[in-house]
């Protein structure tokens, strides 16, 4: 994502893969184990799939998601910040905390949103034209529910070969999640006309409504309210 500065030099290669990966997006089953208690207060899990200004567009239009902050998780807090993390060795992964109500979708909602819309769980270390570990697909659990639902959703996934190859997506609990630059956020709905939004994101929030209707809310819910409304 350091190169973004050129990529209007490859957009006709990103066009073409934007292209075919719309024939891509899998329609996935739910996850068999889910949360039990729908009377749970808010809860957060850090999610990372790539470019994080897809995955948090994605899911700041999912019903029942209270706010989606992109950052950093997996490295250290020295090295929490975009040019050293594009570097790729800090161990770092751009990545997206969810907050969301569970009286209103359930983490196993979410996981199969993550799964199917907001990232290719079977590429390893890259998502499309970005590569490097900073990109790997990984889930930062928040606590040991999260983790066993995540876990055993994985494996009923691998097991129905719902995908042409198997899931790489890693579970790392235990980490510490630092919000990225202010720049960072909300980039999808402020800069819908960017070359790499347009060919690489909207796809997936177009996506999200027609596999997910009835999880999908037209009004994202932003990080930076005030600096959007004076983008209108």
């Amino acid at each position: 994502m350091n190169i973004r500065a050129l990529i209007a030099a490859a957009l006709a290669l990103s066009l073409l893969w934007a292209q075919a990966r719309a024939d891509e997006f899998t329609k996935i089953p739910p996850p068999a184990v889910d949360q039990s208690d729908s009377t749970a207060a808010n809860e957060s899990i850090v999610l990372a799939g790539g470019c994080f200004w897809g995955v948090q567009g994605v899911f700041q239009h999912v019903k029942g998601v209270v706010s989606a902050v992109s950052g950093y998780t997996g490295g250290q807090a020295r090295t929490a910040e975009y040019e050293t993390v594009s570097r790729g060795d800090t161990g770092h992964a751009e990545s997206v905390k969810v907050t969301y109500d569970p009286k209103q979708v359930t983490l196993g909602h979410l996981l199969q949103i993550y799964f199917s819309v907001a990232h290719d769980p079977t590429q390893l270390n890259k998502q499309g034209p970005d590569q490097g570990t900073q990109y790997r697909s990984a889930i930062f659990p928040t606590n040991d529910e999260q983790a066993s639902i995540a876990k055993a959703y994985i494996a009923q996934l691998n097991e129905a070969r719902v995908y042409h190859a198997a899931i790489v997506t890693k579970i790392e609990p235990g980490r510490t999640f630092y919000q990225a630059e202010n720049y960072h956020q909300d980039y999808l709905t402020l800069h819908p006309k960017q070359p790499y939004i347009a060919y690489m994101d909207i796809p997936k929030v177009r996506m999200l409504e027609k596999m997910y209707p009835d999880e999908y809310r037209s009004e994202p819910v932003l990080v930076n309210q005030a600096h959007a409304a004076k983008q209108d």
